[in-house]
């Protein structure tokens, strides 16, 4: 039997590996650390390795790349690939694989229930009723709380993520618009909601504004001030998608202006929040003009025990068909063939 191929692991949440090595078995070796800055790791652990498998903690950037003299494969453990600097990976000649297959269900999921948490007083109703059981027990003069039924939620982004979300929101009586230029013509024929031409547009019309684009030096903090404005006044604002799509500051001036009236973070330009910004301190601190108008979660709305146990299944999965099989699957860096001599092929 040949020797195992050599898989760095630099940044693994959980050490044992034993969902990974149950898939590859002897195939692998896994050389596995629990780190977020690439000196930690010994140069002969990247220079030795026949691929990676990062998670989200730990940046492949283009000095990192430059380092790995034998590598043949990045698999990102996730769907977000913006830790990795994909240019140099296909400079090298080194493709970068994600896991889009996963997780889709839990994120739409996540998006829909911050939104009923927000539009039926969840939080507010919890609130009154732990501080007092009795005067609490009231359903009126709550912010926020309105009928969903008719109205209309905008998608910004309609790729599996999008589609998933829209159609829940298609569940709750509401009519769906979304708007994402990247996909062709007549795709809205078949998802059967209505496309708009620009954010503008989406912007004014909806009651309820979701995001779920990727992260890219086009989209990077796509939603701040101006957005906020052009949106419908009262709207719902939810981002399940990435934190520096939107700036943190901005939502803190539209929810406390009133021209926002509530709005659901799962992610954060800075994970975790340190130091807070000023939205994350009030709200941390319950001031009184933030009651009930925002909702926050950890960068969890991936996260199932089924969830986790497909990515790091897929993940590894990827790995043998690659490495041992040559079928390379999901790959987010096109090009990176032109850069491997033919004999390498």
């Amino acid at each position: 039997m040949s020797k195992p191929l050599k898989v760095l692991v630099p940044d693994a949440h959980l050490r044992d590996l034993d969902v990974e090595r149950g898939v590859t078995g002897a195939l692998i070796d896994y050389q596995v650390f629990d780190e977020t800055d690439a000196a930690a790791i010994p140069d002969d652990a990247w220079a030795s390795c026949d691929a990676i498998l990062v998670w989200h903690r730990m940046k492949i950037t283009r000095d990192v790349v430059s380092r790995l003299a034998r590598c043949r494969m990045i698999v990102r453990v996730g769907v977000g690939f913006d830790n990795v600097d994909t240019a140099a990976c296909r400079e090298r000649g080194i493709p970068v694989s994600n896991v889009p297959n996963y997780g889709t269900t839990e994120v739409a999921d996540h998006a829909i229930a911050m939104m009923l948490f927000l539009a039926r007083g969840l939080g507010s109703y919890e609130a009154r009723l732990k501080a007092d059981p009795a005067r609490g027990f009231v359903a009126e003069n709550v912010p926020v709380v309105r009928r969903l039924r008719g109205g209309t939620f905008g998608a910004i982004g309609m790729g599996r993520i999008g589609t998933a979300i829209a159609r829940r929101a298609a569940a709750h009586d509401m009519h769906v618009v979304y708007h994402d230029p990247h996909l062709p013509e007549g795709h809205e024929l078949g998802v059967g909601y209505e496309r708009v031409d620009s954010l503008d547009a989406l912007l004014a019309r909806a009651d309820v504004v979701s995001l779920h684009v990727p992260l890219s030096d086009e989209t990077r903090f796509m939603i701040g001030d101006a957005q906020f404005q052009a949106m419908k006044p009262n709207a719902i604002f939810i981002n399940i998608a990435r934190g520096k799509l939107v700036d943190v500051d901005a939502v803190y001036r539209a929810l406390r202006a009133g021209h926002l009236a509530a709005a659901g973070l799962d992610v954060l330009p800075s994970e975790p929040p340190v130091p807070l910004p000023p939205l994350l301190d009030a709200w941390r601190n319950d001031e009184p003009w933030l009651a009930g108008r925002l909702v926050v979660t950890p960068h969890a709305a991936f996260y199932s025990e089924a969830g986790y146990l497909d990515m790091r299944t897929f993940s590894a999965q990827m790995l043998v068909d690659y490495l041992v099989h040559g079928r390379l699957r999901n790959n987010v860096n096109p090009g990176w063939r032109d850069a491997v001599p033919a004999s390498h092929r």
